[in-house]
């Protein structure tokens, strides 16, 4: 089925007994079919103002016949002006180089097999850049050919008629492309930086024993096998990072279930910060009864928590208390049992305009108070956007809030889920 692609200024019903081609505001026939008369099957009509992309259809003259809304918020052009008028004379295109893109393309007489042109940056005579991608209507409505305009030979000829119907032009903005190439270009400048401190230290140190290994004490060996190792560990980590973003931002994410508790879990995760040098004193962690029987991705919530806890070390000050309660969450299906941890910490907490960016990526919060934080580096500023990604694949929720007693809550709700989920 054809679909028919209309808007205000091309489209409005036609009188019955009306020819399928129109007439444009300057007497031209446009070529758009009008509005069946009737009911209209679901999926055979499109609005071009429904569009979220911009859309020119020009027909075989090159006379604009639809502009749509999106076209005309991107252009700055109106409408109803520039209906029937000359798609190059409205949308004068030019490439990098400054060259006219209707005069090196020349869609109307250009290759007779031509169907399309990819997606690529061009700019209008004011100098703004709108990402531009072209498509041909040729021979009948549609561009279908009948087998007798084929010919003979098993229709193994090419169509007699293949000249352009239409040129259907989509346009979007160029901002939403330059803001992902910006933050590509901050994730390789962030890793860089963070590779090369590790790296030149793994480099040092092993060509440092390699050269002199007599001249050092088995204890100086320790510590620089000990530093090896750390910063192997960093690198093994930030990888895991650039992996983690990787299948959040392609929704490749996995969620493998089993039985987990909770609350052993953040006792684990703590276990192992006293164990890295924290102090025993400085973390607390409050259990809630009722607690549901949790279906979880346990590597997944371990490293939320980790995450969670790092963060309030790191930045925040004073004890650092884990709340793990029963909780309801909303869904499709209405409410479902769930479980929620809190992470609190007793810093200065973050500010309301600041909490909204949080869970982007490569924010950076400063210490929030307190004199332990400052050996514990910067991060890599994707913590956090993973966390609220590894949450959210778990289809649950995470905020950040200011704690009862001061300093900052990161708040995740998760559903209990089920054996077979």
């Amino acid at each position: 089925m054809d679909e028919l692609i209309s808007s205000r200024a091309s489209s409005a019903p036609q009188p019955a007994g009306t020819p399928a081609n129109t007439d444009t505001a300057n007497g031209q026939v446009s070529g758009v079919s009008p509005l069946p008369e009737g009911p209209v099957p679901i999926g055979s009509l499109v609005l071009a103002d429904e569009l979220p992309d911009g859309v020119v259809v020009a027909d075989e003259a090159g006379r604009i016949v639809v502009f749509n809304r999106v076209a005309a918020r991107l252009t700055g052009l109106d409408p109803a002006e520039v209906i029937g008028k000359f798609v190059f004379d409205v949308l004068p295109l030019r490439d990098a180089e400054g060259r006219d893109w209707w005069v090196y393309a020349d869609p109307y007489h250009g290759l007779p097999t031509r169907t399309r042109h990819p997606e690529r940056s061009l700019y209008l005579a004011d100098g703004t850049e709108i990402l531009v991608s072209v498509g041909y209507v040729r021979g009948g409505l549609g561009g279908k050919v009948s087998p007798q305009e084929r010919g003979g030979s098993g229709g193994c000829r090419p169509p007699r008629d293949n000249r352009v119907r239409r040129l259907v032009i989509s346009l979007r903005g160029a901002k939403q492309r330059e803001r992902l190439e910006r933050s590509r270009a901050e994730l390789v400048s962030t890793v860089a930086h963070e590779l090369r401190s590790p790296l030149t230290s793994v480099k040092g140190f092993t060509a440092t024993l390699l050269n002199k290994w007599g001249r050092f004490t088995d204890d100086q060996k320790r510590v620089m096998l000990e530093t090896v190792n750390a910063d192997a560990d960093r690198v093994t980590r930030l990888i895991t990072e650039l992996l983690d973003v990787s299948r959040i931002e392609s929704g490749r994410m996995e969620v493998h279930r089993q039985l987990v508790d909770v609350p052993d879990r953040a006792r684990k995760i703590v276990a192992g910060r006293v164990a890295a040098g924290d102090a025993e004193d400085r973390f607390r962690l409050e259990v809630l009864d009722g607690l549901p029987e949790t279906w979880l991705d346990a590597d997944k919530i371990d490293q939320i928590l980790g995450n969670l806890v790092e963060n309030a070390v790191r930045h925040g000050a004073g004890i650092v208390t884990i709340v793990v309660e029963p909780a309801r969450l909303e869904g499709e299906d209405g409410n479902t049992d769930a479980v929620a941890v809190s992470v609190r910490d007793q810093g200065e907490g973050i500010s309301p305009d600041v909490a909204p960016r949080v869970f982007r990526q490569f924010w950076r919060g400063k210490p929030r108070g307190g004199s332990r934080t400052s050996r514990h580096g910067g991060g890599t500023g994707l913590g956090l956007y993973i966390v609220k990604g590894l949450v959210e694949a778990h289809g649950g929720t995470i905020c950040v809030r200011r704690a009862p007693g001061g300093g900052a809550e990161f708040r995740f709700t998760v559903p209990a889920g089920t054996a077979a989920a």
